[in-house]
């Protein structure tokens, strides 16, 4: 007889393992049965200085040298706790051919973790993770009976889909967004150009608060629920350009994201009615942006900490999912 088969395991509780795998963050969440969120880790991924973004390949290997830390944080609260079953984000969004690199990295590592455990793996897309991120942040539960709306907002994906929860994740229908560059690579972009590191949105959004010139109120360029926000970069530049004034041209960039994304959200309020819409995505921690869709709808957002790139979403989904199969 072996030794761990005569000495009882001593675990105080059982819990779920979600691992996110993003194109700048490597995410890992553990949350308890009952719903306890017990770690939120996360690792960013190196951006050079001057640099708007990574490679794939480049963000594959970063992810290869930082989930071993994770886990590694992750061990010592593992310790009196027994693993059930792992989640993971294996896609970027629900839609046929959705496909990244940097999700197999995590994809790899969760199924290792699985197999060793000898438990169910979970798949879920990114965008799922994010926003059930938003609903388990702010506690909005009601929204997993019903379907409803959620923008996600991104370096990566300006989004607007008709969610349907499912017993495992959730259906979600693109029908609206961008038709051109999304909201975060604008702001990245304008946040390098004046200077600043990637990812430059809560240093451009510290920038934007000490502005105290009027801002110019450019038309948006939205049809029905779709933005087109390329020409903001060539506004941004031009507005610097002419009044060498940062903190005005960063105030500028939000006020216009904030400014397309109401009326997209007007439009769709039109279609489903005054409905709450789930903004979620690392945009919609931008405090501009927020204040301004909470006074004109019925809007929630995930936590600061969630609303970024993280594992939590996808450890909620799993445990939803693991739990619907009991």
């Amino acid at each position: 007889m072996l030794l761990h088969q005569i000495i009882p395991k001593a675990m105080s509780k059982r819990a779920v393992l979600g691992i996110d795998t993003s194109n700048y963050t490597t995410s890992v969440s553990i949350m308890t049965l009952d719903g306890e969120l017990v770690a939120n880790l996360k690792r960013p991924l190196p951006v050079k200085a001057g640099e708007r973004g990574l490679r794939q390949s480049d963000a594959v290997f970063a992810h290869i040298v930082n989930i071993p830390e994770l886990m590694q944080e992750a061990r010592e609260l593992l310790s009196d706790m027994e693993i059930v079953c792992v989640g993971v984000s294996a896609t970027p969004r629900n839609q046929e051919g959705s496909y990244m690199p940097c999700f197999l990295s995590g994809v790899a590592c969760a199924e290792s973790i699985a197999a060793a455990l000898g438990v169910k793996l979970y798949r879920f897309s990114h965008q799922c993770g994010h926003i059930m991120a938003a609903i388990y942040s702010s506690g909005h539960f009601d929204l997993l009976e019903k379907e409803f709306g959620a923008f996600h907002i991104s370096g990566g994906t300006t989004e607007l889909v008709r969610v349907t929860p499912t017993d495992n994740g959730f259906g979600a229908e693109i029908i609206g967004g961008t038709a051109d560059l999304n909201a975060g690579q604008v702001i990245d972009r304008i946040g390098v150009y004046l200077g600043m590191r990637f990812p430059a949105g809560p240093s451009l959004e510290a920038l934007a608060s000490e502005n105290t010139g009027k801002l110019p109120k450019k038309k948006v360029s939205v049809k029905g629920m779709t933005i087109n926000l390329s020409g903001l970069e060539n506004m941004a530049i031009k507005l610097y350009g002419d009044t060498g004034d940062a903190a005005l041209t960063a105030a500028f960039v939000f006020d216009h994201i904030g400014r397309s994304i109401c009326e997209v959200l007007g439009a769709y309020t039109e279609k489903y009615g005054n409905s709450k819409v789930v903004c979620a995505g690392g945009v919609m921690c931008n405090s501009i942006i927020k204040e301004m869709l909470a006074r004109r709808f019925d809007v929630c957002f995930a936590e600061p900490a969630m609303s970024c790139d993280n594992a939590v979403g996808i450890a909620a989904l799993t445990l939803r999912a693991y739990q619907s199969e009991k």
